[in-house]
């Protein structure tokens, strides 16, 4: 809940995931509608948010990676959330999303001495709650969480990562490709993480995960499938081949 970004990333560095385990049962699970973030950026509908193409203009490129660090940011909230509200997981559970946390920070950092960089920062740009809009729809249930958000909402960055380094490199901004690249290799873990937890749900409730995933879309109405997949990295990221061959049917 701490609401400016490097106080959120100091407390983030402190926790110790024993103390976490011999406290986390006397807090109550709370639904948090809106996590600790700072007065900006302004929160709008997605089409509100504008689509900047000249990225040789900097305040262009600065909106587009100003995209990526609230990504990044609502990701911390999102990985500690994980961590707050499913309760009486395994262990590593609890270690697989505090190592989301803590890198998800630093990509969060990166960007944002990039942003400061070309004289710009965190929160002078509109962005959208989409991802945290989802994270409240699937509180209630781990499954579906681990359904939901990493393997729809963060996988999408695999898919979106490449191509936005390719224009990146057109016009000479090696640094946000570095950064770029450092996300891609990171987001692939976190994806695979999401991806191992949602297949142990499944496997603990007896349940079949494509058809589960499948059912699970259908009740949450969760985002149709867009554009090209990065489809390598989403093998490495832990999808399965039949997997992949359902994702591919649910494109628009």
């Amino acid at each position: 809940m701490a609401t400016d970004p490097n106080h959120k990333i100091a407390l983030l560095e402190q926790i110790d995931l024993t103390a976490v385990s011999a406290n986390i049962d006397q807090l109550p699970i709370n639904k948090v509608e809106s996590p600790g973030r700072p007065q900006k950026p302004a929160l709008v509908p997605p089409a509100q948010v504008p689509r900047r193409s000249n990225l040789r203009a900097v305040e262009n490129r600065a909106a587009l990676l100003h995209a990526f660090a609230h990504i990044e940011f609502n990701a911390i909230n999102l990985a500690l959330d994980a961590i707050y509200r499913f309760r009486e997981m395994p262990a590593q559970y609890y270690a697989d999303w505090l190592r989301v946390a803590v890198e998800e920070a630093y990509h969060f950092n990166l960007l944002r001495a990039h942003l400061n960089s070309l004289g710009f920062d965190y929160g002078d740009f509109d962005a959208h709650n989409s991802l945290w809009e989802m994270a409240v729809r699937t509180d209630a249930d781990v499954m579906v969480r681990m359904a939901l958000v990493p393997r729809i909402l963060e996988a999408r960055g695999l898919d979106a990562v490449p191509p936005i380094r390719e224009k990146l490199a057109t016009v000479k901004d090696l640094r946000a490709c570095e950064i770029l690249d450092i996300i891609l290799r990171d987001e692939i873990g976190h994806v695979r993480i999401g991806n191992h937890w949602y297949h142990w749900c499944c496997e603990q409730r007896g349940l079949e995960p494509i058809a589960t995933f499948v059912a699970l879309l259908r009740e949450y109405d969760a985002p149709v499938f867009r554009g090209t997949f990065n489809h390598l990295a989403r093998l490495e990221a832990g999808f399965s081949e039949d997997e992949m061959a359902l994702i591919e049917s649910l494109k628009t």
